[in-house]
């Protein structure tokens, strides 16, 4: 195994893939650099000597500045260098170039998945169970009335039985309201669950007539509605009755042959380190060329603080002046949004970052958004909108892991493919599979760990790994569980950005 990697040839640090220790001599494209200092793995030593003010050059691209001057083979980390971030920006100049649409011809083959063909024409790679509130009033009422369920059937014929709570509903208004409204609609018309209960209380903002009638075409064979408070008796044992009923309905859902066109996959990273841009995330950026290249299916890019520093990439990469203008707003009202608080834009990385490598939010975004590939930009959504155009997607939402992947789902994703390299156990309402950027992580956290990525520093090309990627990910669209799902961590997190009241 290689001790270091140099990503591209303008870059001016290479990253070390195991702990190198000051002294030894490094040998970097036929010259000999002596290590000043030791440098964990996954941080970064500078190529040559480095003036104060001087950018720092990785991925191609300036990550930042160092402070003060620092020596050939020098540790450099977030002590070091400085982001060159500021406020929003004139995009004007921007010119668009496209992104890839080539196909390899060994990838060019129709693949398929098993899975549920739903009424409105979606497919679900799933068969649960759900009961939402629409306030967060009646969360002890639904948890009660799935559990009761999940007790009496054991889930038999369905994948599970879930609760879903939230804090909202109520008390909120303007966007905060409409953001509840929105996601909880887009869970309500999702095609992972094959029966939805949706228990309301009755006197909430979220009133649950109008907030049916907001959900507008759904299928009423597979959702109800239930007001708490015009129930006489018990609105447990009501609403059980009710999901009994849905519960039966569900069961009789089978899977079919589906092609992989019909898969929306979310693309999401998080607990990040000094690989996540060098392997796990190149592989989600070939699994979503793949997908929206060669099998006309779907991907969806988040985090919109986190493409800050790497957005005029995405920009380029626009199909027309319509979507370029969308990304331009994209970026620019979330910028907006960060100095309405009082708040720099550059305020990232986290702290689980820093120790794993990452400096400044330039360089998380040029390794956070190798997950979008090199595809066309498609289309960009708002905040709980749902997905209209096959491709790559730009979805605006917070960097906040819980928060940004119940956005995905709620856009409709299938499953959200999630890359770390610190590890997290969460999971929102669809598979949340977690692919680590180092071995060392999946060996630590198997129980949190679905795939390994970290292979692609020690003796596996990105060809193999993303043919078993493929297959994995075929597999979780067919039925097999990931971790996420088989400890039961499955939750939703609503944007809120407002007045309670």
């Amino acid at each position: 195994m290689k001790e270091y990697i140099k990503i591209n040839p303008a870059d001016n640090v290479a990253v070390a893939i195991a702990p190198l220790t000051s002294g030894i001599i490094v040998t970097v494209e036929g010259r000999d650099i002596t290590l000043v200092d030791d440098i964990p793995a996954g941080h970064k030593f500078a190529l040559c000597p480095i003036a104060e003010g001087e950018d720092v050059i990785k991925y191609g691209f300036p990550i930042g500045h160092v402070r003060h001057a620092v020596a050939e083979g020098a540790f450099l980390d977030h002590n070091v260098i400085s982001t060159n971030l500021a406020g929003t920006l004139d995009y004007s100049g921007i010119a668009i170039k496209g992104g890839s649409k080539e196909c390899p011809a060994r990838y060019r083959d129709e693949r398929t998945f098993e899975g549920y063909l739903r009424s409105d024409g979606q497919v679900g790679i799933r068969n649960e169970v759900w009961v939402i509130p629409t306030v967060g009033c009646v969360n002890g009422i639904v948890k009660r009335i799935a559990d009761a369920l999940r007790r009496e059937t054991g889930c038999e014929g369905v994948d599970d039985i879930v609760a879903f709570t939230h804090n909202y509903g109520c008390s909120q208004l303007g966007g905060d309201h409409e953001n509840t409204r929105k996601i909880l609609r887009d869970m309500v018309r999702h095609p992972n669950a094959g029966a939805i209960l949706v228990v309301g209380l009755g006197c909430e903002n979220n009133q649950p007539r109008l907030f049916e009638e907001f959900c507008g075409d759904y299928d009423r064979e597979r959702v109800k509605f239930m007001v708490s408070q015009e129930v006489e008796g018990d609105e447990v044992e009501a609403g059980l009755e009710i999901l009994r009923g849905l519960y039966r309905n569900a069961r009789e859902c089978r899977r079919t042959v589906q092609p992989a066109s019909k898969l929306r996959i979310g693309l999401k990273c998080g607990g990040s380190d000094g690989f996540s841009g060098i392997t796990a995330n190149p592989l989600l950026g070939e699994l979503s060329d793949y997908l929206c290249n060669c099998q006309g299916g779907t991907t969806v890019l988040t985090e919109v603080p986190e493409m800050f520093g790497a957005e005029t990439i995405l920009m380029e990469r626009c199909a027309d002046e319509r979507l370029l203008h969308d990304t331009i707003n994209l970026i620019n009202d979330f910028k907006e949004y960060f100095l309405s608080h009082g708040e720099p834009v550059g305020e990232n990385p986290s702290p689980g970052n820093k120790a794993g490598g990452i400096s400044t939010l330039e360089e998380k975004a040029l390794g956070c958004t190798q997950k979008s590939g090199r595809s066309t930009v498609r289309g960009v959504l708002a905040y709980g909108e749902r997905l209209s155009t096959s491709g790559l997607n730009l979805l605006s939402a917070p960097g906040n892991d819980l928060v940004a992947a119940t956005a995905l789902a709620a856009a409709g994703c299938q499953m959200v493919l999630f890359t770390t390299g610190r590890g997290t156990p969460f999971g929102t309402f669809v598979p949340t599979a977690k692919i680590s950027t180092n071995s060392a992580l999946a060996r630590r956290k198997p129980e949190w760990i679905d795939f390994n990525a970290g292979v692609l520093v020690e003796d596996r090309s990105m060809d193999e790994v993303l043919d078993d990627f493929i297959g994995f990910v075929l597999e979780v669209a067919s039925g097999r569980k990931v971790n996420s799902e088989r400890h039961g961590y499955q939750e939703i997190a609503i944007f809120k950005n407002g007045v309670t009241l």
